[in-house]
């Protein structure tokens, strides 16, 4: 693997860690989950075959700190974070973004707020329940996660929480395998399980209660791609993709795997992505 050229970028509240490679236009990746820029390590070689593909830590996960650790965390202001590395690393074209799980949240708000800097979004699995028509049951959910968090701590309310983003019918194994990356070096699996606390306890309850403007979205669907996992069909987290698909009338792009298919399934994964953004 290449190894990036790493940047520090204050935004307010933070300073975010980033790394670049490659030539060509900006694609930015942003991550989900506790994965930060090292859950991309496995396709931005590739992508940057044909552009400079920038990727980073969200702020308040690993190497990227907030200057007020408990302080609230919002949509918009991690989608103003990604827009100020539009504006560092492309100052004078539009990018094209792609972000898996709560980060593609952050690309779907990002698109809606600053369309001009955008030239395509390719959005996996982005869990935006509030457009569900079920979506009262997921408020549920997320509510009796926070609650077994605080009653019984991080590991209780994450096997809840991972429990209620599965299929009804599903073997709990699958979902194991289907929320869980597979191991990596330890340092980066030791960044992870330090960042689930702020990731289960702060930037769940928030994203998955972020209402997209639907409207919006479907007036710039044209430069939008909703994706899903192939191996993730009828989980939660599938679910709010395909919804906007048929809404939009436009088609869900299925990749490889299931909702961690960028780390299950790197190869294949950084191969339709390279597609899609070609297309």
């Amino acid at each position: 693997m290449t190894d990036p050229t790493i940047g520090r970028l204050r935004v307010d509240g933070a300073t975010l860690h980033y790394e670049v490679r490659g030539r060509g236009p900006l694609l930015l990746l942003i991550p989900g989950g506790t994965g930060g820029a090292a859950s991309f390590d496995g396709v931005a070689d590739d992508l940057a075959a044909d552009h400079t593909v920038a990727s980073y830590d969200p702020r308040g996960l690993s190497r990227s700190p907030l200057d007020d650790p408990e302080a609230r965390q919002r949509v918009a202001q991690h989608a103003d974070d990604a827009f100020q590395l539009l504006e560092l690393l492309s100052p004078d074209a539009p990018a094209r973004v792609v972000g898996c799980s709560s980060g593609a949240i952050v690309a779907l708000h990002l698109l809606t707020t600053h369309p001009e800097r955008i030239e395509r979004v390719v959005a996996h699995e982005p869990p935006v329940v509030e457009v569900l028509p079920d979506a009262a049951e997921h408020r549920a959910l997320l509510a009796r996660v926070q609650d077994t968090f605080r009653r019984d701590g991080l590991m209780p309310a994450a096997a809840e929480f991972a429990a209620g983003l599965r299929r009804p019918g599903a073997d709990p194994a699958d979902a194991q395998a289907a929320t869980e990356p597979p191991p990596q070096a330890t340092a980066r699996a030791e960044r992870t399980m330090a960042d689930m606390p702020y990731f289960l306890g702060r930037i769940v309850p928030s994203f998955m209660a972020y209402v997209p403007d639907v409207a919006r979205l479907e007036a710039l669907s044209d430069r939008l791609v909703l994706a899903g996992g192939a191996d993730s069909r009828g989980e939660l987290p599938y679910r709010p993709a395909a919804f906007l698909a048929e809404r939009f009338g436009t088609e869900l792009i299925h990749f490889p795997g299931g909702h961690t298919g960028l780390s299950t399934h790197p190869a294949a994964f950084g191969e339709l992505l390279r597609k899609v953004l070609s297309t």
